[in-house]
């Protein structure tokens, strides 16, 4: 068995599925001990049962501050310190330019920033010395891609974010690094778009990929686990996981 990660304490925030699910697996599997979040307890209670008696799960809203309290809180209860925090919560939504409203707009930046930041910020107590954050960020913040605008303005704050949090952090020997998934295949853009829409948006990513294809979240889940626990010279960095599209 491999045991590469044991005795390691990690929080994963939107862990229930794809990408946070398939690394909270890759730890639990190396002998982590790993808390996920999200709002739905039923993805939550299908999760957990997958990923064993390592794994514990506390329904919080990243966007709710009292939420993030009462996870810290819990954290603090059940493991003491951490050793990871992969700041992975957030929401996808196609918004056209015309068509976003305030409360789209709101419900964006509340989850996928505020709630990233306020995160980092309740948690960061716990960290230990030499622990690892790793923040989602994505591609769609360098490429300028059609009906992300609020999206892609998140995930480039999330991108500084992880340059002054890791100035923040580093007197106390914590890095801040984030991952950049390219097109990822978690089910989500189902969810998000239809299946008509989600058909179409994913055919011409693969298209215009370089390796002509999506990629797995399992792919991005080590490379969360390197910048988490592995790169111990880097911080304030961003590790593009996308086929190549915004480097070729």
């Amino acid at each position: 068995m491999n045991e590469k990660y044991s005795g390691k304490n990690v929080v994963i925030t939107g862990g229930g599925s794809g990408i946070g699910f398939a690394t909270a697996k890759l730890l639990v599997d190396a002998g982590a001990r790993v808390v996920i979040t999200g709002r739905s307890q039923a993805t939550l209670d299908a999760a957990t049962e997958r990923l064993g008696r390592n794994a514990t799960a506390v329904r919080s809203d990243v966007s709710s501050l009292p939420d993030l309290d009462a996870l810290a809180a819990r954290v603090r209860d059940e493991l003491g310190t951490l050793d990871a925090l992969f700041v992975n919560a957030g929401i996808t939504s196609a918004m056209p330019f015309e068509a976003t409203t305030e409360e789209m707009y709101d419900e964006s930046f509340a989850i996928n920033v505020k709630g990233a930041f306020f995160t980092v910020q309740k948690l960061a107590p716990l960290l230990s010395t030499g622990a690892g954050v790793v923040l989602t960020t994505s591609v769609a913040n360098v490429m300028g891609m059609q009906e992300t605008s609020v999206y892609a303005a998140g995930k480039a704050a999330l991108r500084s974010m992880a340059r002054s949090l890791s100035r923040e952090l580093l007197p106390r020997g914590i890095r801040v690094n984030a991952i950049s998934p390219g097109p990822i295949d978690t089910g989500s853009l189902e969810n998000a778009m239809g299946k008509e829409a989600a058909d179409q948006f994913k055919a011409e990513r693969v298209a215009e990929n370089p390796m002509r294809r999506f990629g797995t979240p399992e792919e991005v889940a080590g490379a969360v686990a390197f910048l988490a626990f592995d790169a111990t010279y880097t911080t304030g960095t961003e590790l593009v996981v996308d086929g190549g599209v915004t480097q070729l």
